[in-house]
């Protein structure tokens, strides 16, 4: 088999930690990122484009923002739709408020203005946790919402409610939000900013701060007697979850749907997107990315595979199956893997290393 790590020698400490220690996953990353960033925009069409992998990479990245605070800290959370209307209204905010300011200020002072609030709501978890904690988020995600839905400032006293996001440009004319905008640029500049926070989220679960909440999540009385304090931690957890959620509840709204509005973000938002974390693996980056296919992709499959089939299904039962099969999912993960879809990923690799005498 190909994929062998013998003779792969590492002279340094620095070669032996790094993010992708084998020279086959180094080049299986070189390859993948060359098929996103040069077939993909050459071959897919503006359905695929707008429609399917735009919204794929603002879940993914959602999915990642909750899978730092669920899965490696241990803090339950069930308002990332509220924290990704933050990001999105704070967007808005600032864009018409300084129309010169460039879009990718406009996204991190948007996630870090979704930072404070979730480091605001994240203060009941310093009392109280598992269960607890999730009614206390999920109260944040009814409170964001009904602000943003009852105080007119936020939609600069629109009335109809719903906003449109201002043309913004990365370059001179390569616009990304507005209606000057085309796909390819879309594409390309959601793709880079999740692949940037990617490999930020990466490093940091590598480095001390990623030890210090696994340690919380896995026992955060012993690790407070190591000396790691539980206060800054996990308020850290939801700060830098709420700041990657919050970018990403801005690209849904730039650079997604072109509108802004509260009914794109509620609790059913939520539920979805700690759908994701669970399918995909808690406690893995890669998981967040796997769980968002999945969900992209499911409601796809379900719609044309039966006509290919020669079955024809409403698109109401569709929507009924989708429900049966992802609490289904769930309930199996839950029993049989806990840890989704990236546990099964790794399996396999753990399997073809030892090939041919697999465990």
């Amino acid at each position: 088999m190909l994929y062998r790590e013998a003779g792969q020698f590492k002279t340094s400490y620095a070669a032996d930690q790094a993010i992708f220690p084998i020279l086959q996953d180094r080049i299986a990353l070189a390859l993948l990122l060359v098929v996103a960033y040069v077939a993909v925009p050459l071959l897919a069409n503006e359905y695929w484009l707008s429609t399917i992998l735009v919204p794929f990479l603002c879940y993914a990245l959602a999915a990642l923002g909750l899978n730092l605070l669920t899965g490696y800290a241990g803090q339950v959370s069930l308002g990332t739709g509220g924290f990704m209307a933050v990001g999105a209204f704070a967007a808005y905010k600032l864009s018409t408020a300084f129309p010169g300011l460039h879009i990718v200020l406009v996204l991190l002072a948007a996630g870090l203005i979704a930072a404070a609030t979730g480091i605001l709501f994240g203060i009941p978890s310093l009392r109280i946790k598992g269960l607890y904690l999730a009614v206390a988020t999920l109260a944040s995600q009814f409170f964001l919402i009904w602000l943003f839905n009852r105080v007119p400032w936020f939609n600069n006293y629109s009335s109809s409610g719903v906003i449109s996001a201002p043309p913004r440009a990365v370059f001179a004319h390569v616009f990304v939000t507005g209606p000057e905008a085309q796909p390819v640029g879309k594409y390309l500049f959601a793709l880079t900013v999740v692949i940037l926070l990617a490999l930020g989220a990466k490093n940091m679960v590598r480095a001390a701060t990623g030890r210090a909440w696994m340690a919380i999540r896995d026992m955060d009385i012993a690790a407070e007697i190591m000396g790691i304090r539980p206060l800054r931690t996990k308020l850290l957890a939801f700060a830098v979850s709420s700041f990657y959620i919050g970018i990403a509840g801005a690209l849904w709204a730039f650079v997604y749907t072109g509108s802004v509005e509260p009914l794109a973000f509620d609790i059913d938002r939520s539920f979805q997107i700690l759908f994701m974390i669970i399918i995909g693996g808690l406690g893995s980056i890669l998981g967040s990315f796997l769980g968002a296919a999945f969900i992209v992709l499911l409601p796809i499959l379900l719609l044309n595979v039966p006509g290919m089939l020669g079955l024809r299904i409403d698109v109401s039962t569709v929507t009924n199956l989708q429900s049966i099969i992802f609490g289904s999912l769930i309930v199996f993960f839950l029993i049989a893997e806990p840890n989704g879809l990236a546990r099964l990923w790794q399996i396999g690799k753990e399997k073809l290393r030892l090939w041919p005498f697999p465990y």
